[in-house]
């Protein structure tokens, strides 16, 4: 009968022979789940910083192009005042005036920009920054926001 016992132990092995592979390997995954939540909210957080923020600065955006056009046709309004009285039919932006306009308009603003006069035509292009509030949380802390407008002057199409 002993034979027959040592036969049905090598047949079947037990449980703590089965080798040292298996002895203690079990991980401890305490703290695996706090792991995937911080990593989630992380990313969450970032979507909804550029949903916030990008609405905000597309609004900016909007805010720059409309003071950028304004401020082109302000420019393109200042004519040249010696052409205006000789009466002919060419009526001139004066460039020095029509500088001063836009820059002027953009400083009552307190916008910043730069102008740049091509004959009758007026290009003012403006630049800010906007301070985002959601996704300065994840290093943003800026988004730069500029447009660029071109006005021309209503005497220049017409000669």
């Amino acid at each position: 009968m002993t034979t027959t016992n040592s036969t049905a132990r090598s047949l079947h092995p037990t449980a703590p022979d089965q080798g040292p592979r298996c002895r203690g390997t079990r991980r401890d995954e305490r703290g695996v789940a706090s792991i995937w939540v911080v990593l989630l909210a992380t990313a969450l957080l970032a979507v909804a910083g550029l949903v916030i923020d990008g609405g905000y600065a597309l609004g900016a955006k909007r805010e720059a192009m409309n003071q950028a056009e304004q401020a082109a046709r302000v420019g393109a309004d200042a004519l040249d005042e010696a052409s205006l009285r000789s009466g002919g039919s060419t009526v001139r932006v004066d460039p020095a005036r029509a500088v001063a306009a836009a820059q002027g308009y953009l400083q009552h603003l307190g916008a910043t920009g730069t102008v740049i006069i091509n004959g009758g035509q007026v290009s003012v292009s403006v630049s800010a920054t906007y301070e985002t509030t959601i996704l300065s949380a994840v290093g943003v802390t800026s988004l730069p926001v500029s447009a660029t407008a071109t006005a021309v002057s209503i005497n220049e199409d017409a000669g």
